[in-house]
């Protein structure tokens, strides 16, 4: 298919998109790498007005590091990412982001991209709200910060109103007492995710802190607190083995998984799914923060 009539702005400062934007009353969608909006505009599943290009728009592409924050503009590439030095110093982003469609795509698509389309099934929304990041939307009255575990309301759907930009991310750079865990299953490498998990531990005072956030389950990343369920596995052991930690994480991941099966897989298959890959991928989260914080050898 075809996608339906639209007119086609390139405007050459933030002002200028924001304007374009504002001038649309509600029909305008932005674009930078166009690696998921242009699928839905061939499937007529959207049709703007028009299309808001922000590729020539300065200081949008600016991949930058502080000592708290990894900074991403919206117009970063994911390959960038990918291979930029800096983003070793967050793993998590680096774990997922060879998970993201193929090599080729990721050329083209930008991180800030993927994480304003808001599909249910990606991995980098994911990625966002376990690690609590904050996104910049920028309109009319100028930038406003929102965490991104508040951004997501549900399928496709965020706190970013018509006439705003999410102009960047800012994702907190990894400590020295923290340890990720990621990974998905999906019918093929590329393909959307029956289901997928990310996990953070960290690690104070000898107690540990875990966050996961499931994808692929709901209609969007949902994100849990489980330190409980992992302090309980590891009690009397010096590690976290991946059965133990199964049977405590059994209704964390009950409650998470809401979706209706459908022709890929049903509830309960996403179900165990689930709860075998966040067992796994605590463990070796876990296991990672012991040794980034020196408790055990490499």
């Amino acid at each position: 298919m075809k996608a339906a009539p639209f007119a086609y702005v390139r405007p050459s400062s933030l002002a200028d998109a924001i304007a374009e934007l504002a001038g649309t009353s509600g029909g305008g969608k932005v674009i930078a790498g166009g690696q998921s909006l242009a699928p839905v505009l061939a499937m007529r599943l959207a049709r703007p007005d028009t299309l808001v290009d922000i590729n020539s728009i300065e200081k949008l592409d600016e991949l930058t590091r502080s000592e708290e924050h990894l900074h991403i503009g919206a117009t970063v590439r994911q390959r960038r990412v990918e291979r930029d030095p800096l983003s070793a110093s967050v793993p998590l982003l680096r774990l997922a982001l060879p998970w993201v469609g193929h090599r080729e795509l990721r050329s083209r698509g930008t991180v800030c991209g993927s994480l304003a389309h808001a599909d249910p099934s990606a991995e980098l929304p994911a990625v966002a709200c376990c690690l609590d990041a904050e996104l910049t939307l920028t309109g009319p009255n100028g930038p406003r910060q929102v965490p991104a575990r508040k951004f997501y309301s549900g399928a496709m759907t965020t706190a970013l109103g018509p006439e705003e930009i999410l102009t960047a991310v800012r994702l907190p750079v990894a400590t020295a007492d923290e340890g990720f865990g990621f990974a998905e299953i999906a019918r093929r490498h590329g393909d959307f995710a029956l289901a997928g998990v990310a996990t953070r531990v960290r690690l104070r005072g000898g107690r540990p802190e875990a966050t996961m956030t499931a994808f692929g389950v709901s209609d969007k990343a949902i994100t849990r607190d489980v330190s409980e369920q992992l302090t309980a596995a590891v009690t009397g052991m010096g590690d976290a083995p991946a059965d133990r930690l199964g049977e405590q994480l059994s209704a964390v991941v009950e409650e998470m998984v809401d979706t209706d099966g459908d022709a890929h897989a049903s509830r309960d298959y996403r179900r165990r799914l689930l709860r075998t890959l966040a067992a796994r991928e605590l463990s070796k989260a876990y296991k990672r923060a012991r040794k980034n914080s020196g408790e055990v050898s490499a």
